[in-house]
């Protein structure tokens, strides 16, 4: 029997997912860690799965309850993002943005909720984004689908309650990793929407300075270990001021200046 404690982690080859992984390894935990190009180092088996296929998030599920017999945290940390003007963004690209960070992180709990079930008990976090409360301009789906991944969770909570599973959400601001490099950006509409390009940088250089990988991680472990975590948690001082002032001011006024910021 694995005794020790053990988490389930998704998107961990990289960013804010590999510093997790490494803190709770370095910490005595075991972690299976799934994605599509990771490796397995000391504390942590890599399990190649592409979240966006549920059939693989099942069958990786599956071999990892192979190897140990209880699973303590499940983070659903992978995502990937797209960026253009939501007139120009073409439907196939919104999907796939949706296929990895909201269906996939909805594959994941369909697949491990059994076994938490029958254990009566765990925890269940959600990597959102800042931007899922405060919508980015030219970063449309996005924000909605960090915004859908905030509703999902926090009804979730509701409905796992009584088998003692807890749900939480970690909204990052911005953080310097290499999602940055890997977003997919939409270049039609260039003449209409003639900002768009520079909001986009503009953005890309916030999240290049940053906070760091790892202070995600602490925030992640905090939430994994804390007895009472609050459902929405958001990651960074500053972005915690924003998230204030979008919940007393009109949304109106927030949203005009976001704009003015970025568009």
């Amino acid at each position: 029997m694995n005794t020790s404690r053990t988490l389930l982690l998704t998107g961990g080859s990289g960013g804010i997912g590999k510093a997790t992984a490494g803190l709770f390894a370095s910490r005595g935990w075991q972690v299976y860690e799934l994605s599509r190009h990771g490796s397995s180092y000391e504390g942590v088996t890599h399990i190649s799965c592409d979240v966006s296929s549920p059939e693989q998030v099942r069958s990786a599920v599956d071999e990892v309850m192979q190897l140990t017999d209880h699973i303590d945290v499940v983070i659903s940390n992978a995502g990937m993002g797209i960026s253009g003007p939501v007139e120009f963004t073409p439907v196939e690209e919104a999907k796939r943005q949706f296929d990895v960070n909201f269906f996939g992180a909805l594959s994941l709990v369909q697949a491990i909720l059994p076994v938490l079930r029958r254990q009566m008990y765990g925890r269940i976090i959600f990597t959102s984004s800042v931007a899922a409360v405060l919508s980015v301009p030219y970063q449309s789906m996005y924000s909605a689908s960090k915004a859908a991944l905030n509703a999902m969770a926090l009804a979730l909570a509701n409905e796992v309650r009584s088998y003692h599973i807890q749900v939480s959400c970690l909204m990052p601001g911005d953080v310097a990793t290499g999602f940055t490099s890997a977003r997919v950006k939409g270049t039609a509409g260039a003449d209409i929407y003639p900002r768009a390009e520079q909001a986009v940088a503009a953005m890309e250089k916030d999240e290049q300075n940053g906070m760091s990988a790892e202070k995600m991680a602490t925030a992640l472990w905090r939430i994994a270990i804390s007895r009472f975590p609050a459902p929405l948690n958001v990651g960074g001082w500053q972005y915690k001021i924003f998230c204030f002032l979008d919940r007393i001011l009109p949304k109106r006024v927030v949203n005009r200046i976001e704009g003015m910021m970025y568009s």
